[in-house]
């Protein structure tokens, strides 16, 4: 009935309205439960696919856009970018005046570290010591890696590369497997502190880095070249040699190991952010020379040409030098690392 009439005695007439059905109010509940949850869920899949992207992004296109010019002026001219090291184990005499700049090459193994930094070394005013952080006693804590920081940009620390009196640029290699990743807040307070501009030097190709990192492991206990270990060789049969070991790539954990290089050189980048840095890749130095002059304007030289005695080991097409290679192209095929199996230079 529409209504419920009740007597309450003969002369009154008491009319009740209509009660609301318990089903109306609990499909209202649902109803707006549910819209609830589609937009919650709409928001969490949106931040969800965000960090995806950010974090499986390549390498080569992770470059951020230049902040403007003033930011960069200002940022600069907080840090001191010239010094003048007053050396304790010798002294720079008419040099004394000339100032110089501090830089790291950070990169990860046969990466063509070895390579850019023979470049460097060929400019004149430019000392590039080498890999000093591959000993461990070096690196077995932040003090110890300060030590030796402090040591190298004073000129005190001596190689074949040592230009020592009228260095312009000081510098060094510096892997990210070698404590850098370790204490890199601490590393990047010093960088920013003493004015130290990061050179960061990656490949695109990780594929052929794989392969030549496979290769130079293999050697260091054959010894290919007349019982001798080199990871860098100055002719073509030297090259020829090395190169005759094809390695066996793991094509199940290809991928994964792919990307776990990758994001390395991602969460390098995203931790040294903050300092002044600019980011080379193998494949351009060997391509486009104007890149070698983008380097010594950074770091405040002269212009010259650079030149190098290193022969490039692994030459031609990948496939040439894997053993398992058809596993490794069905592996890669279709995948965002496909273009690793073509790319040559």
């Amino acid at each position: 009935m529409a209504e419920y009439i009740c007597l309450v005695n003969k002369d009154t007439l008491i009319i009740k309205p209509p009660k609301k059905s318990p089903c109306f109010l609990r499909t209202i509940v649902l109803l707006f439960a549910m819209v609830c949850g589609v937009y919650i869920c709409t928001i969490c899949l949106k931040q969800i696919n965000t960090v995806t992207k950010m974090k499986f992004q390549k390498i080569q296109v992770i470059e951020r856009p230049s902040p403007d010019s003033n930011i960069i002026t200002e940022l600069e001219s907080q840090i001191p970018s010239l010094h003048y090291p007053k050396p304790e184990t010798f002294s720079r005499g008419e040099c004394t005046q000339n100032p110089v700049r501090f830089f790291a090459i950070l990169s990860m193994q046969r990466s063509g570290s070895g390579w850019f930094e023979t470049l460097l070394n060929s400019h004149i005013n430019v000392s590039s010591n080498g890999e000093i952080f591959s000993v461990m006693a070096r690196r077995k804590n932040i003090s110890t890696i300060i030590q030796t920081l402090e040591k190298v940009y004073n000129l005190d620390w001596f190689t074949s590369a040592s230009k020592n009196e009228c260095s312009a640029a000081v510098g060094f290699k510096w892997m990210l497997n070698q404590g850098l990743m370790e204490h890199h807040k601490e590393i990047v307070e010093y960088f920013n502190h003493r004015g130290v501009s990061a050179i960061f030097l990656f490949r695109r190709n990780l594929l052929r880095r794989m392969v030549s990192v496979l290769a130079n492991s293999y050697d260091r206990y054959a010894k290919l070249l007349n019982g001798t270990h080199k990871s860098h060789v100055h002719s073509q049969e030297e090259a020829a040699a090395l190169s005759s070991y094809k390695p066996m790539i793991n094509s199940t954990s290809l991928i994964s190991d792919l990307k776990e290089v990758e994001m390395a050189a991602v969460e390098a980048l995203e931790y040294f952010n903050s300092t002044r840095h600019m980011v080379l890749y193998y494949e351009d130095l060997v391509t486009d020379y104007t890149k070698l002059k983008d380097v010594q304007e950074f770091l405040g030289l002269p212009q010259m040409k650079l030149t190098s005695r290193q022969v490039k080991i692994h030459k031609g097409s990948l496939s040439d030098f894997v053993k398992n290679w058809d596993d490794v192209n069905k592996t890669l095929n279709g995948t965002e690392y496909e273009s690793f199996l073509r790319a040559d230079y």
